[in-house]
């Protein structure tokens, strides 16, 4: 996902997708552990999609605190 994607959602839409997020990492890791896992990219797009997230919830945060 782009960055303006996770701009547009709101702070709890963030929240569940962060979560949505680390749980696909998580299985992401299993498979690889497994050798079920084809294509080891995948892993490393869902954490630049983690630090994006988090990135944009940071932003949101510190603009509330204005």
């Amino acid at each position: 996902m782009k960055a303006s994607e996770f701009a547009a959602m709101s702070q709890e839409e963030l929240n569940n997708k962060i979560k949505e997020l680390k749980s696909e990492l998580f299985n992401l890791r299993f498979r690889l552990a497994t050798g079920q896992l084809e294509n080891t990219m995948q892993i490393s797009m869902v954490k630049k999609d983690i630090a994006r997230a988090l990135t944009v919830q940071t932003q949101q945060a510190q603009k509330a605190a204005r």
